[in-house]
């Protein structure tokens, strides 16, 4: 009730009144659709009334365009789609152009187009075409920032003339959502972004001290008896893979099919009847030592695209959906595990999303992966039998998010995940708001959620929150929250949390600037207190205070630094990996250091410099790395990247193994290097190859006397134990080894051929003295992977097919 209560009184505190001035364009339909050739040579383009006088929003606020760089943008309509003619003028020999795939900016100047058919503020869908005549486009609100996951099929051609350049574009209303209300008024805002000295300009003035930028979207009306069209398309598609790996050969063939279907005006399914995740990357693999699950990005394309809603309150982590079985073997006797698998098969899945008028968003997700096996072997009889370990499990996820006042937001989500048979169920549930005053000056934000897994043997509930209030407007910021999990609260069914039981309390200053200052364009700093309890039992676990700074120069170069010091005795209760234990160490410091020149330039180069250390006594532990990444653009269409990265460890202290009731601690070095290439080779906007290339390696070397944990969370180097005396040798050589060569073809609008070979490289053994050079000969007698896909896609749009149709019969 006090949760309610809290929400009903930051509603009202948001209700004071403000208003924002807002241009406005005068958009008139058209009876001849422009030709897309980025010649604005059409009749329709002689009487649109023209977008202009942009204003500068960055890195300074308030300039006026020139004649010099005038933005000049015609609108016009029709019963399908809407259209732009922008001349961009500026001096030809200043534009900076770099052949990019989609959704990559490069070095290239850019136009964009945002378009809120709600004029609500909050949910823009962005266009955006490169000086190159590359595209890229998203989907944007407040909560999530820019998606560029998101794609949608549209038309656009650049042209350069003496005096700048020209776009021309084609936005189907199939790429939209909106209402079918005789007359509209949809949020309008166009940008102009200039490489050379990456300042932005606006049509309608943005200021960058307070709100989200679609508070300052000017107004697009009248939009007069346009209609949704059947926004449905098609995706049919054909892979091949040949996987080879230590003498054998596996090939497979899958054709499937994607679709989106807009089931009304402001909502689209989208459903992957027969999945396909053959060119899915490679996950970058580290070696993992600390107490808390190793996690990776999401690489499959289904997953990232489209999730706004559903990344609502931290509660979704696609990764869980065809991840590793959650259920044990039991061995009878004589019995060993021949196989068990890594991975579960997704049968299919669906994704329900929109957003009413009045600003109600829902979504429904829905995932089914299929039963799995692993197999067992008798040694004696040889034998084989399968084991259930994964039941066909159906995820599924329900939001829904009301907007209100252009600037705030309340959400309930649900998720859950049902598995067949005895395997455990979860259930989680959040309430979410984030509120901002009328004037956009001060933000509140909070969660409430609860998780219960119905287990075989008894049911788990668990809670967890957290609120933030504090002032989000002006130079100066400041904020304070409070987080909270119990020791149940538990969301790893199909979200991701690291860990639960504590109760941290967390205070935050910042200072920034908007206007250029005589050396920098730009500079942030920020300081921070943290101080962190167990929920239960309610046990002191440490104090943090950071700073952080970052700036960038006139001349475009970039630099910062951070500090972070735990102050006095920390308590560890994770380390030891036994419940109620803890492990205690004193006043660590680190503090790192970056800078990253100018992209525009042919050479650029990222470095970075840190260490860390104790002020503890009887411990002489440090930590220094640093990191190296020269990039070479050799000309607009190739662009190569190298990136060195180092990190030592000396006399570091951690968990090591459990021994009947003793938990061995042992002092280690570790040492880590990664070297890494990105090379990008286009050879036009709609086609291009690129290489990717890693090599991890990590070494952690023991002293060979251990400690044990004492129960009051020091260590005791007097119990005996040695790593000759340990079962398994603690001591570890990593090598990985990940090579992609990708060329993908946009032959179509939305189709594509993708051609993907791939090898892979790994291994692990206890040799951690050995060199660099002797462990990548150690590598390089392991069986590799190779792997070679092709992929092609082709969309169909069943309003353009319907069209021809109808044109034959006529």
């Amino acid at each position: 009730m006090r949760f309610f209560i809290i929400i009903s009184f930051l509603i009202a505190f948001a209700l004071s009144g403000y208003s924002q001035n807002k241009k406005t364009y005068q958009i008139k339909r058209t009876h001849r659709a422009p030709k897309i050739d980025g010649f604005l040579d059409d009749e329709v383009w002689k009487t649109a009334d023209t977008a202009k006088d942009f204003t500068q929003f960055r890195p300074e606020m308030g300039i006026k365009d020139t004649d010099s760089i005038k933005t000049m943008v015609k609108i016009a309509y029709d019963d399908k789609a809407i259209y732009f003619g922008a001349y961009l003028h500026d001096n030809p020999s200043k534009i900076m152009r770099q052949l990019t795939t989609r959704d990559d900016f490069g070095q290239s100047d850019f136009f964009g187009i945002f378009i809120n058919p709600n004029n609500d503020a909050q949910n823009d869908t962005e266009f955006f075409v490169f000086s190159s005549g590359t595209q890229a486009d998203a989907i944007a609100n407040p909560s999530i920032g820019e998606d560029f996951s998101w794609n949608a099929v549209w038309e656009s051609k650049v042209q350069m003339v003496d005096d700048g350049w020209i776009v021309e574009i084609k936005i189907p209303y199939r790429a939209l959502r909106f209402s079918n209300e005789n007359v509209q008024t949809w949020g309008l805002q166009f940008h102009r972004h200039f490489r050379r000295n990456r300042s932005q300009y606006t049509w309608n003035p943005i200021d960058r001290t307070k709100g989200n930028m679609g508070l300052y979207h000017g107004e697009l009306k009248p939009l007069e008896n346009i209609e949704s069209p059947t926004r449905l398309s098609f995706y049919p598609f054909i892979s091949g893979l040949v996987n080879t790996f230590d003498g054998e050969t596996e090939s497979d063939i899958n054709f499937g099919l994607d679709v989106k279907y807009g089931i009304t005006e402001n909502f689209t399914l989208d459903a992957t009847l027969v999945p396909d995740f053959s060119q899915a990357g490679f996950d970058n693999l580290e070696l993992n030592l600390g107490p808390f699950e190793q996690t990776y990005s999401e690489q499959r394309q289904f997953f990232t695209e489209g999730v706004d809603l559903f990344s609502k309150g931290d509660l979704f982590f696609s990764r869980r959906i065809g991840s590793s079985p959650t259920g044990d073997v039991e061995l009878l006797e004589n019995e060993v595990i021949q196989n068990y698998p890594n991975s579960v098969s997704v049968l299919n899945a669906i994704k329900v999303s929109g957003r009413t008028k009045n600003g109600l968003g829902i979504g429904v997700f829905n995932a089914l992966t299929d039963k799995t096996f692993a197999t067992i072997k008798d040694t004696i009889s040889e034998e084989l039998r399968n084991d259930v370990v994964e039941p066909i499990a159906n995820y599924n996820i329900l939001v829904l998010d009301q907007q209100f006042n252009k600037n705030s937001s309340i959400s309930l989500i649900n998720t859950n995940v049902t598995r067949d048979g005895h395997f455990k169920d979860a259930n989680v549930t959040g309430l979410i708001f984030d509120i901002s005053n009328k004037r956009n000056t001060y933000n509140t934000y909070g969660e409430a959620k609860m998780s219960h897994l119905n287990l075989e043997d008894e049911n788990s509930t668990g809670f967890s929150s957290f609120f933030r209030a504090g002032k989000s407007h002006g130079k100066f910021r400041y904020s304070f929250d409070h987080s909270y999990a119990d020791t149940k609260y538990d969301i790893n069914d199909l979200g991701l949390l690291f860990r639960n039981n504590y109760n941290n309390f967390g205070v935050d200053f910042s200072y920034r600037i908007f206007e250029p200052t005589k050396k920098l364009n730009n500079y942030f700093i920020s300081t921070y207190l943290n101080y962190t309890r167990l929920a239960n039992p309610g046990e002191y676990t440490g104090t943090s205070l950071g700073f952080n700074y970052n700036a960038e120069t006139k001349t475009l170069h970039n630099f910062g630094g951070n500090l972070r010091f735990e102050a006095g005795k920390q308590y560890d209760y994770f380390e030891p990996r036994t419940e109620g234990r803890y492990f205690i160490y004193e006043n660590r410091i680190n503090s790192n250091f970056w800078i990253s020149s100018n992209y525009n330039k042919t050479f650029a180069i990222d470095a970075s410099l840190g260490g860390a250390t104790l002020f503890e006594k009887n411990r002489d532990t440090k930590e220094f790395w640093y990191e190296l990444s020269p990039r070479i653009q050799f000309n607009e269409k190739l662009t190569i990247t190298y990136a060195f990265e180092y990190n030592k460890e000396l006399k570091d202290r951690g968990y090591v193994t459990t021994v009947g009731n003793d938990i061995i601690f042992g002092e280690r070095d570790r040492k880590t290097q990664i070297n890494s290439i990105r090379a990008t080779y286009t050879f036009s906007s709609f086609h291009g190859l690129s290489l990717t290339f890693r090599n991890y390696w990590s070494t952690v070397n023991y002293n060979n006397r251990l400690f044990t944990l004492e129960h009051n969370g020091r260590l005791n180097q007097n119990s005996g134990y040695t790593v000759n005396t340990l079962e398994n040798n603690p001591n570890i050589n990593y090598n990985t080894w990940n090579l992609d060569l990708n060329y993908s073809w946009q032959f179509a609008p939305g189709s594509f051929l993708t051609a993907l070979y791939r090898n892979q490289l790994f291994s692990f053994d206890h040799a951690s003295k050995d060199s660099f050079g002797n462990s990548i000969k150690t590598l390089f007698d392991q069986p590799i992977q190779n792997t070679f896909s092709l992929r092609i896609q082709y969309f169909i749009d069943y309003a353009s097919i319907k069209n021809v149709l109808n044109k034959r019969s006529t």
